[in-house]
């Protein structure tokens, strides 16, 4: 019984692993896995440096976002070519299963030109509501 319950259950939209295991997993959409994983990582003493980050799809904003929190490790389900420029400029380790041209989101379109994570933040932030 446990095994089909693992099959039916939703994969996370975001992982972060410490050596191998799972310390943080969101099952939210959109950008908010990284606005819980700022709060979950200001209570908890973790150096993102160390850490991984598995992410389902990441575009500029996410980059950008990931970039910020200080992690130096990506995995990437889907990887567009504006995220990818983020984690190159930052000289970050990634990997991606699919590299897309650009992922059909309004926080790509607005971020278009944004280099900043600070603005970046800011901009998300306050699309999100927070």
């Amino acid at each position: 019984q446990e095994t089909q319950a693992m099959t039916t259950a939703q994969a996370p939209s975001l992982t972060v692993m410490q050596d191998g295991t799972p310390i943080f997993t969101s099952y939210s959409k959109w950008l908010y896995p990284l606005f819980e994983l700022e709060a979950y990582l200001t209570d908890h003493a973790f150096e993102p440096a160390y850490l991984t980050l598995q992410d389902k799809i990441i575009g500029k904003a996410a980059a950008l976002l990931i970039h910020r929190l200080g992690f130096r490790t990506v995995q990437a389900g889907i990887l567009s070519r504006l995220g990818e420029a983020v984690l190159q400029r930052h000289a970050m380790t990634y990997t991606s299963e699919q590299l897309v041209e650009r992922i059909h989101c309004q926080m790509e379109e607005l971020l278009a030109a944004v280099e900043d994570p600070e603005e970046a933040y800011q901009l998300v932030k306050a699309r999100a509501g927070q």
